[in-house]
C-alpha cells in the first residue's frame, strides 16, 4: 500500500516567509515599545520553588510581571531568570498562584497549597466541572499515574487504580483485546465494554483490524482497538460510573464512559521531552506437568517412550525483549499552546514468532483570535501504524488446532527435531510439533489509523459559548495468513488468505453553553445536537495448492501467481447512524446545594422502525456540608459532600440490520416451474423482521459520600449503587409458524448488579526530603438474573476431545450472570474411575444430572497503589487482587489424565490422583477453580540527578521497573486474571480459561530526560 503526499512547491513559500518576517519585526517593535532597554539590561536571579512541606515543587512556571519573562523550576525545584531586583514574579503550579517581589540575587518561594482538593477541575462530559460542584460518581486519573510498567493502551494504565472497574486480559498476545468491565455485567449479547471517547469523539467497539481467518487453526481473538494510541500522550483518563454521569451519552453509556484526554501544552519554558526504556519479558509461570523422567514412570503403554528428554514449554516460550521511544514538545504562550510526540514501541511476545510493533504521531494545537481569545480554535490529530505478528492459537480451533495446546500436550519424551535435522512428525492427526506448526504459519497484520477532531468555541455574550466538534477516526488494514503446505491434517496443502478492513467514523457535534450567577445561585446550561456515522467495508479471497515454503514466491508476495483460488474475490459492506438531541442544567446554590439534571434523544438506525428513538434521562442533587456554618471553620473536616442520583442509560451493541428481514435464493427451497425439470431457486427466509426492537435501557441509582480531613491527610469517596439492565435484547425462538426458528426482541428480564465502592486515599508524610502517598480502592458486586421470558440461555463453549457443544455457562432467573452449569465431581472410587452426583437419582449421570455452580464474576476487587519519594529517590508500587469468583480451567480439561493412554502429557495432580487413565474427558466441577489471587503488578524504583549545571538539560529520571512480578493464588493455570472469549450462539461468555496466550512478568529499565 502506498501513501502519496502532495508538497507545496518552494517559491509558493516566499509570500509566507515575507508574512513571518514583518510579523517578528512589528512584535519587536512593540516590545521595545512596551519595555524601555533599561529594564531589559537584566541579572540572573536564581530561586527555589517548594511547597508548604518544604519539598521541591518540579515545572512551577515563573514569571516576571513587568517584562513577561518565564522560567520553569526543575526536578529539585531551583530556577534560573533575567530580572532586575524591585520587580515581581508570579509563580504558579496546579492551580496555585503566588506573587513574590524579588529583593536580592536569590530568591526563596514557598508555595501555599489550597486546603483541599475540591478546586481540581474533573472532565465530564461535554465540558469539566469543579469536584466541589460534582454530584455523579466520576473518578479521574492524571498523568502522573501512569508512571508504572509496560502498557500498550488506555484501558491496561486503569488496572486496580479505580474502584469498581475491572481490567481483564482476553491474552497475553502484545497488542491483544483487553475487556473493561464497570460495576459488573449487565448483557447476556451485547458485551460489557465501555464507551471510550478520545479528545471529544467517542470511538466504536467494534474491531478495527482485519479479522483472522480461519486456516485449520481457529480464529484469533480481535485485537485491542485503543492499542494505537500512545500511552506517554494521554493526560488524565476520566471514568463516568453512574448514570448521572454517564447519560448525556445516552445510548452508549449503559456500561460507563471512558473520556480519555491527550496532553497539551504548558505555561513556561518550551519542554521537550524523551521517554525510553527497554524489556525484558517472560512466561508468568509454567504449568506443572510431567518431566520426561516422570512421564516415562508413569506409562503403562512403554511404546509411548520416544527416547527424548524436552521441556516443550521452554523450547515454545522465550525471554521477549521490548524497546519503546517517545519524544514530545510542549510549549504555551498567552494565546494559545501546542503539543507534538513521535513514538516508536517494538515488542516481542513471550511465544516464539509473535510481535508488535507501532509507531505514532500526535499534533495538539489551540490557538485564541480576536478580542480577549473570543474565539479558540483546538486541532487533536494522531496517527499510528501497527505491524503485528500472530501466531496459531485460536480460540475455536476445537481440542485441537492451537500452538500453545500442543506444545502442553506434546510428548516430553520426543524430541524437537529428528535424526536428519528436520522437526519430528508426531504422526498424529490433531497433534503435532508445536515448533513445527510454527515453522509453516505466518500471519502478518498491518494496520494505519487516523484520529482527529477540530473544536472551535466562539464566545457570543459573556458565559454564552457556542461550541462545534468535527471529528474522523479512519481506519485502514490488511492481514496476510498464510499455512504453508505441511505434513499435518490441518490444509496440508497450504492455504493463504488475505484480508483487509476499511473503517470510518465521522462526528458532527455543536452545542451552546451557557454560565450565569444571580446572587447565590450558580447557573451551567448545555444543549446541543450530535450526529455519528459509522461505515465498515471489507474484502477477502483465498488461494491453496502452491509451492511449499522456501521454493517459490511466497502467495502473500504475489497471490496470483501462487496456486488456485478457493475463496473468489468477496466482500462485504454495512453502516449506521446515530443522531442525538442533548442537554443539561448544573445548579449551584451558595456553593452548598447542588442539583444536575440532564437528558439525551438518540435516533439510531439500528432499531426498529417503531423504536427509532429512545430517552435517557437523569437527575442527581448533592449537599456540601462542609460549607455550612457548623463545619465551615472545623480543624478536622475539610471536605464533607453528599451525593444521590438516578438516571438511565442503553445500549445499542448489536449487529446492524437485526429488525429487518432477510432473504435468500437456494435450492433448498426451489421448485420445478416448467416441464424439462429444471430446478428453480427458491426464496427462503433468514431472518424475521421485527420494528418494535429497542435498547436495552440500564437503569441506575447511586449514592455517594464525599470526604477529605485533617488538612487532606485523608480523603476519598464512599458509594452504593444499584444497576439494572432491563429490555435486555436476546435471541429467542420464534413463535408457531414463523418463517424463522430465532429472531432478535426485547425481553422482559433484568441483570441486576448492586454493590458499594470505596476509595481511600492519604498523604502520610509530606516533609521537605520525604512525601508518601497511599490509595486503596475496593469495590463488591452482587449480579443476579431475574425475570427472563425464557428457561435458561447457556453460552460458553468447552473445547476437549468428545466435548463438541458443550457449554459451560448458564443465564437463569435466581442466578449470577455466567453462573456454571456442570456434573458435580465427588471422588475417585477404588478403580480410579471418576464419581459424580447422581442428581436425579436414577443411577446413570447424563444431562439430568448438571448442577448450577457459583459464577466467574468476583464479589470483590481491590487495589493499592503507593508512591514515594526520598530527595530525589523515587519509588512507587501497586498491588490488585479479587477473591469470590471461579474459572473453568478448560486448559487442564484437555491436559487431564486420560492423556496417559494417548501418547501425550498430563498434569501432575491428575497423575498423582490415583485416576485411570482410562477414565474420558468430562466437563464438571473438578475443573472448577477459585481465581482469588493477590499480585504485586507493578514496582518502580526511580532516581533523578542534579544537572542544575547543564543549561541545555533540565532534569533526568532513570528507573527499573517490573509487572506482575509475583502472585499469590491457588489457581493451577497460567493466570487468574484471564478471560478467553467462547461465546456459544451470540451469548457472551465468561470465565473461562482456554490455552490462552499466558500472560508475562516484565522488568524494564527506562530512563525519562526533560531539555
Amino acid at each position: 500500500m502506498y501513501h502519496k503526499i502532495n508538497l507545496f512547491k518552494f517559491k509558493k513559500l516566499i509570500p509566507v516567509a515575507i508574512l513571518f518576517l514583518v510579523a517578528n519585526q512589528a512584535s519587536a517593535e512593540e516590545l521595545n515599545a512596551k519595555y524601555p532597554v533599561f529594564l531589559q539590561v537584566n541579572e540572573t536571579i536564581i530561586g527555589k520553588v517548594v511547597n508548604q512541606n518544604g519539598s521541591a515543587v518540579e515545572g512551577a512556571t515563573v514569571t516576571v510581571l513587568e517584562t513577561g519573562v518565564t522560567a520553569t523550576t526543575d526536578a529539585s525545584g531551583n530556577f534560573t531568570i533575567s530580572a532586575n531586583i524591585g520587580q515581581t514574579i508570579s509563580v504558579s503550579y496546579d492551580g496555585n498562584e503566588q506573587l513574590v517581589k524579588i529583593a536580592g540575587s536569590t530568591v526563596s518561594v514557598k508555595l501555599q497549597s489550597k486546603d483541599t482538593t475540591i478546586a481540581e477541575v474533573m472532565i465530564v462530559g461535554y465540558g469539566s466541572q469543579k469536584k466541589a460542584d460534582l454530584t455523579g460518581a466520576i473518578s479521574q486519573l492524571k498523568a502522573e499515574q501512569f508512571k508504572e510498567g509496560m502498557n500498550i493502551s488506555v484501558d491496561n494504565l486503569m488496572q486496580g487504580k479505580i474502584a469498581g472497574v475491572r481490567v481483564v486480559q482476553s491474552s497475553g498476545e502484545p497488542g491483544a483485546g483487553v475487556n473493561v468491565s464497570i460495576r459488573g455485567i449487565g448483557s447476556v449479547r451485547s458485551g460489557s465494554t465501555p464507551l471510550f471517547v478520545v479528545d471529544g469523539v467517542p470511538l466504536s467497539n467494534d474491531a478495527v483490524s482485519a479479522a483472522s481467518p480461519n486456516v485449520g487453526l481457529g480464529n484469533t481473538q480481535a485485537k485491542n482497538p485503543l492499542n494505537f494510541l500512545n500511552t506517554s500522550d494521554i493526560e488524565s483518563i476520566t471514568v463516568l460510573k453512574d448514570a448521572s454521569a454517564a447519560a448525556i451519552y445516552g445510548a452508549r453509556g449503559s456500561n460507563g464512559v471512558v473520556l480519555v484526554t491527550t496532553k497539551r501544552g504548558k505555561k513556561g519554558e518550551p519542554m521537550f521531552t524523551y521517554d525510553t526504556y527497554l524489556g525484558y519479558s517472560s512466561v508468568i509461570k509454567k504449568l506443572d506437568l510431567f518431566s520426561a523422567g516422570e512421564y516415562r514412570n508413569a506409562l503403562l503403554d512403554k511404546s509411548y517412550d520416544h527416547g527424548g528428554n524436552t521441556d516443550w514449554q521452554d523450547e515454545i516460550y522465550r525471554v521477549a525483549a521490548s524497546q519503546n521511544h517517545s519524544v514530545s514538545f510542549s510549549k504555551s504562550t498567552d494565546t494559545g499552546s501546542y503539543f507534538a510526540s513521535m513514538s516508536h514501541m517494538d515488542q516481542e511476545g513471550i511465544v516464539q514468532n509473535s510481535s508488535f510493533k507501532r509507531t505514532t504521531v500526535r499534533v495538539n494545537a489551540e490557538e485564541s483570535f480576536f478580542d480577549n481569545k473570543r474565539l479558540k480554535v483546538k486541532v487533536n490529530l494522531t496517527a499510528s501504524d501497527i505491524k503485528e505478528t500472530g501466531i496459531p492459537n485460536g480460540a475455536n480451533a476445537g481440542s485441537d488446532g492451537q500452538v500453545i495446546i500442543h506444545a502442553l500436550m506434546a510428548n516430553p519424551t520426543r524430541s524437537v527435531y529428528d535424526a536428519t535435522g528436520n522437526y519430528t512428525n508426531f504422526n498424529m492427526n490433531a497433534h503435532y510439533n508445536p515448533l513445527y506448526l510454527l515453522s509453516v504459519y505466518n500471519d502478518k497484520t498491518n494496520t494505519f489509523r487516523v484520529l482527529g477532531n477540530t473544536e472551535a468555541t466562539l464566545r457570543l455574550l459573556s458565559g454564552l459559548n457556542y461550541k462545534l466538534n468535527l471529528g474522523i477516526d479512519k481506519t485502514t488494514s490488511e492481514r496476510n495468513t498464510t499455512m504453508f503446505p505441511n505434513i499435518t491434517d490441518r490444509t496440508p496443502k497450504g492455504s493463504y488468505i488475505q484480508a483487509n478492513l476499511d473503517s470510518y467514523n465521522v462526528l458532527l457535534e455543536h452545542y451552546l453553553t451557557y454560565d450565569f450567577k444571580l446572587d447565590k445561585n450558580n447557573f451551567s446550561i448545555l444543549g446541543g445536537f450530535s450526529y455519528q456515522k459509522f461505515k465498515s467495508a471489507g474484502t477477502y479471497f483465498g488461494v491453496r495448492n502452491f509451492a511449499a515454503q522456501g521454493d517459490a514466491i511466497p502467495p502473500e508476495i504475489n497471490p496470483g501467481y501462487s496456486g488456485e483460488a478457493f475463496i473468489p474475490g468477496a466482500g462485504y459492506a454495512q453502516e449506521n447512524e446515530l443522531q442525538s438531541y442533548f442537554g443539561r442544567v448544573n445548579y449551584n446554590f451558595d456553593q452548598k446545594y447542588l442539583l444536575t439534571a440532564s437528558i439525551r434523544a438518540d435516533g439510531s438506525t439500528r432499531f426498529g422502525d417503531n423504536n427509532k428513538y429512545g430517552y435517557f434521562p437523569s437527575v442527581a442533587v448533592g449537599w456540601t456540608i462542609s460549607n455550612e456554618n457548623f463545619l465551615r471553620d472545623s480543624q478536622i473536616v475539610n471536605e464533607l459532600k453528599l451525593r444521590g442520583s438516578w438516571g438511565q442509560t442503553g445500549n445499542q451493541e448489536l449487529p446492524n440490520k437485526i429488525t429487518k428481514a432477510s432473504y435468500s435464493l437456494s435450492q433448498s427451497a426451489g421448485y420445478y416451474l416448467y416441464d424439462n425439470l429444471n430446478l428453480i431457486n427458491g426464496v427462503g427466509v433468514l431472518r424475521t423482521a421485527f420494528p418494535d426492537l429497542k435498547w436495552e435501557t440500564v437503569e441506575q441509582s447511586n449514592i455517594g459520600v464525599d470526604f477529605s480531613l485533617w488538612n487532606n491527610k485523608l480523603y476519598g469517596s464512599l458509594e452504593y449503587y444499584n444497576k439494572a439492565t432491563k429490555n435486555a435484547i436476546l435471541y429467542i425462538p420464534t413463535p408457531a409458524l414463523s418463517p424463522t426458528t430465532h429472531w432478535f426482541r426485547n425481553s422482559d428480564g433484568q441483570i441486576v448488579n448492586k454493590g458499594f465502592e470505596l476509595s481511600l486515599g492519604s498523604d502520610i508524610i509530606k516533609t521537605e526530603n520525604f512525601t508518601w502517598n497511599l490509595d486503596i480502592n475496593a469495590a463488591t458486586v452482587k449480579n443476579l438474573v431475574k425475570d427472563l421470558s425464557v428457561t435458561d440461555i447457556t453460552s460458553g463453549e468447552v473445547s476437549g476431545p468428545g466435548l463438541s457443544g458443550v457449554t459451560a455457562n448458564i443465564y437463569k432467573n435466581g442466578y449470577e450472570a455466567g453462573s456454571f452449569y456442570m456434573l458435580n465431581y465427588i471422588g475417585i472410587d477404588a478403580d480410579g474411575k471418576y464419581i459424580y452426583e447422581d442428581v436425579d437419582g436414577d443411577g446413570l449421570i447424563g444431562q439430568k444430572d448438571k448442577k448450577i455452580f457459583e459464577g466467574p464474576i468476583p464479589n470483590l476487587t481491590f487495589g493499592i497503589n503507593s508512591y514515594m519519594k526520598y530527595k530525589k529517590i523515587d519509588f512507587g508500587f501497586s498491588f490488585i487482587g479479587q477473591t469470590g469468583g471461579y474459572l473453568i480451567n478448560n486448559t487442564a480439561l484437555n491436559l487431564n489424565i486420560n492423556n496417559l493412554a494417548s501418547d501425550r502429557n498430563v498434569l501432575k495432580n491428575f497423575a498423582d490422583s490415583g485416576a485411570s487413565p482410562t477414565n474420558q474427558p468430562q466437563l464438571s466441577s473438578l475443573y472448577l477453580e477459585k481465581s482469588d489471587f493477590i499480585r504485586l503488578n507493578n514496582v518502580r524504583l526511580g532516581y533523578t540527578f542534579d544537572i542544575n549545571q547543564l543549561k541545555w538539560m533540565k532534569s533526568l529520571n532513570l528507573y527499573i521497573s517490573a509487572q506482575n512480578l509475583w502472585t499469590i493464588t491457588n489457581y493451577t493455570g497460567y493466570d487468574p486474571l484471564i478471560d478467553t472469549s467462547k461465546p456459544s450462539g451470540g451469548n457472551q461468555s465468561l470465565g473461562i480459561d482456554y490455552t490462552t496466550y499466558p500472560s508475562a512478568k516484565t522488568v524494564l529499565f527506562g530512563a525519562t530526560v526533560k531539555f
